[in-house]
């Protein structure tokens, strides 16, 4: 049977366990195979059989969600969830706190505060706590309770006891005080109001919301961001002419032209010239790929050299480049979130909650102990169990960590990103540009007898000067000042020849002194061939019928590289090279930083391939990588760390950014995550504590308002002191 795939924008999750709701529903259908990601707000669905997009989409939409197939997605610029929220928390801040000063500071309660408190609690309570309202309406309608559940639940016990006790109770009349009195007593109740408990937690809790949203609205960055990278406007020749086009509107089979330092416009075979292609962008690696008629090029890369015609082979969503950008979509869809962890507690606790609220009820009622003190008691477990620490338990250590990380030099993208850390046992390194430095550097220079190696490298660097090559920048970035060349021609892909100093000089490659009958000493045909096992590049120099000197280029390891592989070691990760490389460089590379497993010549696609192979394999597995090349691996790995000197679709497909190109940040990156998330977890323990050891005393009808708001109070206080304690990391 055939099966379609396609994807549906959702909106209106509120937690992990809004997707996983979502998902079973869907996988219910016969023929249908859903995953949605609560990250970028997307469903992936393989469906069969008699089903329509629009069955799909109204299957969602009865689970209690909004629902969009692409097409309606695209036409209607998607609102921005976080201005709604914005001035939902900017309301309820602005109103929540002469709420909460009149209710904590007896001195400030003048005769009618109760009312003014009333007057601004009201539109907190319904405009500002309306999202915690409606999703717990929407998991009540399935049978399911979550964070919000318990929100909305405590916030409107708090609130409408309140309306109870003012209208109906005592509490309204003029002169009305809630004195500091710290006594156990049982009581009625009815002259007590609950209304900063009601106003505080939804304000702390949108706190919370506001910046979990902001970060998430971040993840489909990536992608616009790789698709950004192609040419925009391209040269082709239509009836002998060149006509400059934009670049969407190329066909396959057209001939385009590329000059140098322009980027190719798409996939193709080059039909004239030669040239070096600058394929780093999309390979990672940092040595250009010399092209001449009949060769494959790829979209994106840069002509670094000579002037190119290509002919078009692949265009729109067929090129290299827009299947990587499946690739990270694909990864970023596929990545199981963390459902999180006070989703998974508010789903055990709730129905306690509410079981012990209703039993309290039947107990006084019971044991006539008087409808007001019954009810109050019920009343009071509602409020007590409402977690307003909760709320701040995760925000509040994320924000102190990645406050304390920016200054570190590491950004922390979003909560899910900490759990990953503690389970992670394989970190996967990206060699260039993340061991090595990406950039080509002159390792040695190996001279024939009676010459000065001096001399060797200024009448090398004087030829190559004039090139734009990466390995040509190195000799001369060696070389330091060159004297001046005459009749300089460069020899595709052979090397350079000139006369510098009055002598005939040869720059280039072994065929190249062949062609002028130049024969190789011993000495420096070993220093050629031992550069060369080592995956380096020899350049061979020579002047006046003689071979002079053997230059080794390579791309070098970074100073700090191998600390950093010893400190992944002391986490207890296994550390594993991965590149597109030869083997012979990627084995003297892990030989000097002190890796053991080496995957090498890997394709960029597949790179992808490696990290689910050893997800297939048990490992939870952690990348690290700087190139667009290795944007699909990050998103795939459970723990994705972009070196910021890489480029912006690497850093926007990472779950981590490490600002300084050092590797050592990513050792200091998952210590700090981990130390965040223990302190999390923490804050969660200690948040929920605080409710579960007062919620007997509401339960016996023995909680006054004054106890109710210190013990709330004072886990706020725990909460963020314990998060504060991460400033202190190293």
């Amino acid at each position: 049977m055939a099966t379609d795939t396609i994807e549906i924008s959702i909106g209106g999750m509120t937690c992990a366990s809004c997707a996983a709701r979502i998902e079973r529903k869907l996988n219910k259908l016969e023929g249908v195979e859903a995953s949605v990601n609560y990250a970028t707000e997307k469903a992936k669905v393989s469906y069969a059989g008699d089903l329509t997009p629009a069955d799909l989409v109204k299957v969602v939409e009865e689970t209690g969600y909004t629902a969009e197939l692409p097409a309606a997605a695209t036409e209607t610029e998607a609102p921005d969830p976080t201005r709604t929220l914005r001035q939902r928390l900017i309301t309820s801040a602005v109103l929540s706190v002469p709420v909460v000063v009149l209710a904590m500071v007896p001195a400030l309660q003048f005769e009618y505060w109760q009312w003014l408190s009333l007057a601004l609690a009201g539109p907190v309570v319904t405009y500002a706590a309306w999202p915690f309202h409606k999703a717990a309406w929407t998991n009540l309608k399935h049978g399911a309770a979550t964070m919000d559940t318990l929100i909305s639940l405590g916030v409107g016990a708090a609130f409408l006891w309140s309306l109870y006790a003012l209208f109906l109770g005592t509490a309204g009349v003029p002169g009305m005080t809630h004195g500091f009195t710290f006594t156990v007593e049982r009581m009625a109740g009815t002259g007590n109001i609950y209304l900063e408990v009601a106003a505080g937690v939804t304000t702390f809790i949108l706190a919370g919301r506001f910046f979990e949203v902001r970060s998430k609205r971040r993840a489909g960055a990536a992608l616009k961001a790789l698709l950004e990278l192609g040419a925009k406007d391209v040269a082709v020749i239509r009836d002998g002419r060149e006509t400059r086009i934009p670049a969407d509107r190329l066909e396959a089979g057209d001939l385009f032209v590329v000059r140098p330092g322009e980027k190719i416009a798409t996939d193709g075979v080059v039909e004239e010239g030669s040239s070096a292609v600058d394929a780093s962008m999309l390979t990672g690696e940092s040595v250009p790929v010399e092209v001449r008629p009949g060769d494959a090029v790829v979209g994106a890369t840069v002509n670094a050299g000579g002037r190119l015609v290509v002919r078009a082979t692949r265009i729109g969503s067929d090129t290299q480049l827009a299947q990587m950008a499946r690739l990270v979509e694909d990864a970023q869809n596929g990545k199981a979130e963390v459902q999180r962890l006070a989703d998974r507690i508010s789903a055990v606790f709730v129905p306690i909650v509410i079981a012990l609220a209703v039993g309290t009820l039947g107990f006084w009622l019971g044991t006539g102990g008087g409808a007001g003190a019954a009810f109050t008691a019920a009343v009071a477990v509602l409020i007590i169990a409402c977690p307003c620490a909760l709320g701040l338990a995760t925000p509040t250590a994320l924000l102190v960590g990645t406050g304390r990380g920016a200054q570190l030099g590491i950004l922390i993208k979003g909560p899910e990103v900490l759990e990953s850390t503690r389970r992670v046992d394989t970190v996967v390194l990206d060699k260039t540009g993340t061991v090595t430095t990406g950039q080509m550097s002159l390792v040695s220079v190996h001279i024939a007898d009676g010459e000065n190696e001096d001399e060797v490298l200024k009448l090398a660097g004087a030829l190559e000067n004039a090139s734009e090559h990466p390995i040509a920048r190195a000799i001369v970035r060696a070389a330091g000042d060159v004297p001046e060349v005459e009749d300089f021609s460069n020899v595709e892909g052979l090397g350079v020849q000139g006369v510098v100093n009055a002598r005939a000089v040869l720059v280039g490659r072994e065929r190249l002194l062949g062609d002028w009958s130049v024969q190789l000493g011993e000495t420096l045909r070993e220093a050629k061939e031992a550069a060369e096992r080592q995956g380096r590049t020899a350049v061979l120099v020579a002047w006046d019928g003689k071979a002079r000197g053997v230059l080794v280029v390579a791309d070098t390891v970074k100073p700090t590289s191998r600390e950093a592989v010893a400190g992944l070691r002391e986490l207890g990760l296994r550390p594993v090279l991965l590149t597109g490389d030869n083997e012979a460089v990627a084995e003297a590379v892990a030989a000097e930083v002190g890796i053991d497993e080496v995957i090498a010549e890997v394709l960029p696609a597949d790179k992808v391939d490696v990290v689910k192979r050893l997800q297939d394999e048990g490992r939870v597995v952690a990348m690290v990588g700087d190139g667009v090349n290795d944007a699909a691996a990050l998103a795939q790995a459970d723990l994705g760390l972009a070196m910021g000197t890489g480029t912006d679709v690497a850093i926007e497909a990472g779950d981590l950014t490490l600002v300084r190109g050092d590797l050592r940040a990513a050792v200091d990156a998952i210590r700090l995550a981990r130390r965040t998330l223990t302190t999390i977890k923490g804050n969660l323990f200690w948040a929920f504590a605080y409710n579960v050891a007062a919620l007997p005393l509401a339960a016996l009808g023995l909680l006054n308002p004054m106890i109710a708001g210190a013990a709330m109070a004072f886990s706020s206080v725990f909460v963020v002191s314990n998060s504060l304690r991460l400033r202190g990391f190293r």
